[in-house]
């Protein structure tokens, strides 16, 4: 515990002390950080020229294009939140399953999912669903516990789904692509999806009478008119999907240039349904400008932080304490998962990946671990941050648009099932890595080591034989060394 001497555990636990008392996170990482760097020059931990780097750290953050896709996928998010596309899909898929215990439930999973593709926030999802879900499932008869558990849950899919935010901050700070991190977490958000349709469909035949079908009444008929319906609402969700992530994938775009990309094919679809105005854009931009700042604020003080603590062998520290822990890497891995499940109950996902990943990164890297993987791992136990008390904020946002008549203990218990099936996709990939990796590149690979470079050089008209000849040199007639 001590063997790097006793301040880089005070400053991490000091760090903990401040964020739990309530002050800003950026803050109370910057002035820990800051204070520890005075003690730090003043116990000879290094020099006060060590401080200097900041600005060029600062200067870093700012001139990042990665995270210039951030405020795009944000704007995209906020304009598609107000345009009316998820009202369409969610009123013609919830028709469309609506004859089955259960339909409508299946209709907010897989509108969930369809949203965190082309939104990428999580407020977006859990409250354009709420306000056109919840309403209908109580009127129906549907266990509250279950309708807003499954439209918190499925909204928190966003945060797994790319284009995710979560994913741009890791790739950023674990120093991998974003393509590949998007590549990584298909696998895992098809299996969440999958897992949240398995524990409905479980429900559905062993107690229907938690979500009882619509009447023919609400649900119309079942008719091309009905189908056309709902692809008229997938159709333009599929084009927004591929100008985003296909142009990711087949690498005609950068995710800067994918994110200002959507932000162009949002603004198409909100004027296609006729809600373009200034105030829809006005508001969008608000919204970017808030989380935009967040982020950055938390960016620096997590900078000031880290580099303090580098400085005092606060990373030598936390690799000594996590490589040796018993099990190897599933014992790392496990004991990783707890801590950031723990965590999450006080931070947002924000503030863990620009804290906690750099500490546990090297570690990972020494362990052998593939950092992509690990990345993703960590995004889905993070989902988890959303769906859990205090900071539940999937909870909150449905708080504020639920009926008075749902309790909020019936938005708090109904969430605990689907942070269980969560935590289950954490094992999964944990002991099934291919599940991340399977979707990586698998085209043929080279070894370096077989690799055999053979250069001929050219007879630029010399003999090599001749008197004061060079192999592949002209004779310049010189006198042969010696003479």
């Amino acid at each position: 515990m001590f063997d790097f001497g006793i301040i880089p555990p005070l400053m991490f636990f000091g760090m903990v002390a401040f964020m739990l008392y309530g002050f800003p996170v950026a803050f109370s990482l910057a002035a820990v950080g800051l204070f520890f760097g005075v003690i730090g020059i003043a116990t000879g931990h290094f020099d006060a020229v060590f401080l200097e780097a900041l600005p060029f750290r600062f200067y870093g953050i700012i001139s990042n294009e990665l995270l210039l896709a951030i405020p795009f996928f944000t704007f995209m998010g906020a304009i598609l939140e107000r345009c009316g596309l998820a009202e369409d899909l969610l009123e013609g898929t919830g028709k469309l399953f609506g004859g089955i215990p259960g339909g409508l439930a299946f209709a907010v999973i897989i509108v969930g999912a369809i949203l965190g593709a082309i939104t990428g926030t999580v407020a977006a999802s859990v409250i354009t669903m709420g306000m056109i879900s919840l309403p209908i499932m109580q009127r129906y008869g549907y266990n509250m516990k279950l309708a807003t558990g499954v439209i918190a849950a499925s909204g928190t899919i966003t945060q797994l789904i790319p284009p995710s935010l979560v994913l741009v901050v890791l790739a950023d700070q674990l120093g991998k692509s974003v393509g590949d991190m998007y590549a990584g977490a298909i696998g895992p958000s098809l299996l969440q999806v999958g897992i949240f349709i398995l524990y409905v469909a479980i429900l559905a035949i062993v107690r229907p009478n938690m979500m009882p079908p619509l009447p023919k009444e609400a649900r119309g008929d079942l008719d091309g008119k009905l189908i056309i319906k709902v692809l008229m609402g997938m159709i333009p969700s599929i084009v927004l999907i591929f100008l985003v992530l296909g142009t990711i994938f087949m690498g005609l775009a950068t995710p800067t240039e994918a994110g200002a990309l959507g932000v162009v094919g949002a603004i198409v679809l909100a004027a296609i349904n006729r809600r373009l105005t200034w105030p829809l854009i006005r508001q969008g931009m608000e919204s970017t400008m808030r989380i935009t700042s967040m982020v950055v604020f938390i960016l620096i003080g997590s900078t000031v932080f880290s580099l303090v603590f580098q400085g005092m062998d606060g990373s030598r520290w936390i690799e000594h304490m996590l490589s040796g822990l018993p099990g190897g890497a599933i014992g790392f891995l496990i004991f990783v998962n707890i801590f950031v499940f723990i965590l999450a109950f006080f931070l947002d996902f924000f503030e863990i990946a620009f804290i906690i990943i750099p500490m546990l990164a090297p570690v990972a890297s020494a362990l052998g671990i593939d950092l992509v993987w690990f990345g993703v791992l960590l995004c889905v136990n993070m989902q988890t941050s959303f769906m859990h008390p205090p900071f539940g904020f999937a909870l909150f946002y449905l708080r504020g648009i639920a009926p008075p008549s749902v309790k909020s203990s019936d938005i708090y218990l109904g969430a605990l099932p689907w942070v269980g099936l969560q935590l289950i996709l954490v094992a999964i990939v944990i002991f099934w890595p291919e599940s991340v990796t399977y979707w990586l590149d698998n085209g043929p690979k080279v070894d370096p080591n077989s690799i055999e470079i053979k250069i001929d050089l050219p007879t630029l008209g010399g003999d090599q034989n001749a008197p004061g000849g060079l192999p592949g040199m002209p004779n310049l007639g010189l006198p042969p060394i010696g003479n």
